[in-house]
């Protein structure tokens, strides 16, 4: 029985692999989750995509066809000794499947906690997560398990998940709705199958009273949105905007501006990594050796954000935001990183002077490998002039310090040891 006081996303999820919008390529007819599922044997698996796409209903769908104990638990909230008692739980049965929903966020010694249990098949482990799985799962768990790629859902998609809504759901098959117009719902949930039911949800909750008939057009769901919820698109052309509007606004030295667009994307639920992790690009590309220090604290605001999580992360990420804008900036690490990249492209795959090359065996050093390379350490200040570069790049500077104070040191260092070779 449904509970009809639960949100719109719960009250329709499908129970079947028939009733499921999108992902054909795993669940259509003859695909290979499909089979294995009809075959009643499924492996171990991470599903893997993004937000809203159906990891978890897939999971309810596997657990309902199999007819297995279900347990599900989200890596938020659950640690070692939940998934202890579930393991206990599963051995007095034949199987059981165990549901963990943002399984990236579980540490090492989490994860290691499902490694004997998953080899014994005591459970089938059905783990969901947004991020990419090779760096954020365990590889001897990831070992074990089959990574299932989930794709975003389409236009046609989520049109048919409001459609499904309109025809299966109690509450809204009981008013005569008409989908007149679709593409502000789908902009704003960005691809996201929960949100959109979310956001249509409320569209009907909006309704005049008594109304038992309406035409859902963009104006009144734009209306709609303004008043409830903060207009902000994980996923379109929005997202790109405010992000860039960050990244500039960072550039530009106004934490000002960087606040508001944190805020902006604070308030519409962004992911606090993605953030922290352009802030610590940011910190190498717009900031680099003018203070090094940016890097230190950005990368630091990283893992911080990484273990907490909001609310507490918009602090973290406010105090990185201001010094990072507050900063100095240089680009010369990436314009120096992309002059090398040209040489490369423009003059191939160099031999690496015979001077400089490693010389591991005795053949190596018959052929000259690592003759005549001088140990700097040796050398007046710790350097000996010698060449790193292959002969058609021999005096090239790949490296132009900014004109800060702190890559002006720079500049005096270079120009110091190497004289007028790199004209520093």
């Amino acid at each position: 029985m449904v509970n009809q006081t639960a949100p719109l996303a719960e009250r329709i999820r499908p129970v079947t692999l028939d009733d499921l919008v999108g992902q054909e390529h795993l669940t259509g007819k003859g695909s290979i989750l499909r089979t294995a599922i009809e075959n009643g044997r499924i492996p171990s698996m991470i599903l893997w995509g993004p937000p809203g796409v159906g990891k978890t209903t897939i999971a309810h769908i596997i657990a309902h066809t199999m007819q297995l104990p279900y347990f599900q638990l989200s890596a938020i909230s659950s640690g070692v000794k939940d998934i202890r008692e579930i393991i206990e739980t599963a051995k007095e049965h034949s199987g059981a499947i165990l549901f963990i929903d943002e399984i990236h966020r579980f540490n090492k010694g989490q994860q290691d906690a499902l490694l004997g249990a998953v080899e014994k098949g005591i459970i089938t482990l059905i783990g969901a997560t947004t991020e990419n799985p090779s760096f954020e799962v365990n590889s001897a768990l990831l070992s074990r398990c089959q990574v299932y790629v989930l794709k975003a859902l389409n236009n046609n998609d989520l049109i048919k998940l409001l459609q499904q809504a309109i025809k299966k759901d109690l509450l809204i098959s009981q008013l005569q709705i008409s989908l007149k117009e679709t593409e502000a719902m789908i902009r704003i949930s960005g691809g996201d199958a929960r949100k959109l039911l979310n956001l249509f949800e409320l569209v009907i909750q909006s309704l005049p009273k008594n109304a038992l008939e309406f035409t859902i057009t963009d104006d009144f769901v734009m209306q709609v949105a303004q008043n409830k919820i903060a207009l902000y698109d994980k996923q379109g052309e929005q997202h790109y905007d405010i992000i860039s509007a960050f990244i500039k606004s960072m550039r530009g030295s106004d934490p000002n501006g960087a606040l508001y667009w944190l805020a902006r994307m604070i308030e519409g639920g962004e992911d606090v990594k993605f953030i922290a992790r352009r802030m610590l690009i940011f910190a190498s590309e717009d900031i680099g050796n003018a203070n090094p220090n940016a890097l230190l604290l950005a990368n630091g605001c990283f893992d911080a954000v990484s273990k907490i999580g909001y609310p507490e992360s918009r602090i973290i990420l406010a105090q990185c935001v201001t010094y990072l804008a507050s900063s100095p900036k240089s680009n010369a690490a990436v314009v120096a990183i992309m002059e090398a990249q040209k040489a490369v492209q423009q003059y191939g795959d160099q031999p690496v002077p015979l001077h400089i090359r490693n010389a591991p065996t005795k053949l190596m050093k018959d052929m000259d490998y690592g003759k005549n390379y001088q140990y700097s350490h040796l050398g007046e200040g710790n350097f000996i002039v010698q060449e790193y570069l292959p002969a058609p790049l021999v005096g090239k500077r790949f490296y132009e310090p900014g004109n800060n104070a702190r890559e002006n040191e720079l500049r005096k260092f270079l120009k110091e040891r190497w004289k007028d070779k790199y004209n520093y």
